[in-house]
């Protein structure tokens, strides 16, 4: 009985233990939070097809020293956000392999707030014109609700209707007639897996999309392989109170969706395996030292 008692006890504290490790992994996500609110978010990237690929600065106000250099940054590429102390920046963009001193192609200033998200990238209206754009992101979705901007970034492509199968016919459309150059109001879309459509003069392109309450998306319409239209998907923010993801870092023709970035999800299903896994082995040891006595 002695043995018994203890095979038990041992087989308690294990699985107690390895329920606190789970709950350990959740003030995660309370740190990420306070985190959102106390600094500002920019996400660089590449909307211009000329030039391509281009260097990004991202300086500090009255710094003459970068506080971030991206190298070699490709059409259709938005980096991940960075996290940044609220305040006044400035974003120089020079042809790749520029020097740092050398005059950049695009550059303009930006204010970042505290809890603030900030996507800064040029983009053309015409072969000859366009400018580095800060597109200011609203993270507070309507209940239910998540927040859909189109960018159109396609030269080859005069007017584009940007359609979410979230409603049949002209009641889906986010924009349309869309200009190169074109940044869309954030529209609120109701979460469900959604299919988004760009069509134009030169033919259509579409991407699976799934929508989830709170999330904010970036829908970017580039040119693809032979003029082609090619969606790209930026998750800008998985939720509220979640500090912003965003990425697209495939370059030219980068259609990959990205995931919320949230681990709660992940550190559940971690430790409800766990506590099966353990469970069954309590119930295993314990028929097995009955049957021994």
């Amino acid at each position: 009985m002695r043995i018994v008692k203890f095979q038990l006890t041992r087989w308690r504290v294990t699985v107690l233990l390895a329920f606190l490790a789970l709950l350990v992994g959740i003030p995660a996500v309370s740190s990420s939070a306070a985190a959102a609110t106390t600094t500002g978010y920019v996400a660089l990237g590449n909307l211009s097809q000329t030039p391509s690929p281009v260097d990004v600065y991202l300086y500090s106000s009255g710094n003459s020293s970068p506080q971030l250099v991206e190298p070699d940054v490709a059409y259709g590429t938005i980096l991940p956000y960075t996290a940044v102390s609220p305040g006044s920046y400035s974003v120089k963009m020079r042809t790749a392999g520029s020097s740092a001193s050398s005059t950049p192609v695009w550059s303009v200033n930006l204010t970042v707030k505290a809890g603030g998200s900030y996507i800064v990238v040029p983009l053309r209206t015409s072969a000859q014109a366009g400018s580095l754009q800060v597109i200011d992101n609203n993270l507070t979705t309507p209940s239910g609700k998540a927040f859909v901007r189109v960018i159109q970034a396609d030269l080859n492509q005069q007017k584009v209707t940007f359609h979410c199968s979230c409603a049949k016919g002209t009641a889906g459309d986010i924009v349309t007639g869309a200009a190169p150059g074109t940044v869309s109001p954030q529209a609120a879309i109701p979460a469900g897996p959604w299919t988004m459509t760009a069509t134009g003069p030169g033919g259509v392109g579409s991407l699976y999309v799934p929508l989830t309450a709170g999330q904010v998306h970036t829908e970017i319409v580039i040119s693809g392989p032979d003029n082609s239209i090619l969606i790209e998907n930026v998750l800008d923010a998985a939720g509220a109170g979640v500090a912003p993801v965003g990425g697209v870092s495939t370059g030219f023709g980068g259609t990959a969706s990205h995931g919320s970035g949230v681990p709660l999800p992940w550190l559940a299903l971690i430790g409800a395996g766990i506590l099966v896994t353990l469970a069954s082995g309590l119930r295993l040891r314990r028929r097995r030292l009955t049957a021994k006595g």
